[in-house]
């Protein structure tokens, strides 16, 4: 298992992750089967951290400051 610290199971690049346009949400596959969740208005507002909503896991998400404009 990963190293636990801070409670962040992972640290994922956004470009990584499964962006859906209609609902602005970044998605990653979390381990017990659900996926990671983060909106693009959470990215815009400079938050990294994002939950799985059937697990405790939370991962961190490497992002520049303007990455976010590529899904505008």
């Amino acid at each position: 298992m990963k190293n636990m610290k801070n409670n962040i199971y992972d640290e994922i690049e956004i470009e990584d992750m499964e962006y859906n346009k209609e609902n602005s949400t970044f998605y990653y596959p979390c381990p017990c089967g659900d996926k990671f969740v983060i909106t693009l208005k959470q990215i815009k507002n400079d938050e990294n951290i994002a939950s799985c909503p059937s697990c405790s896991l939370k991962i961190r998400i490497i992002f520049n400051s303007n990455d976010y404009l590529l899904y505008e």
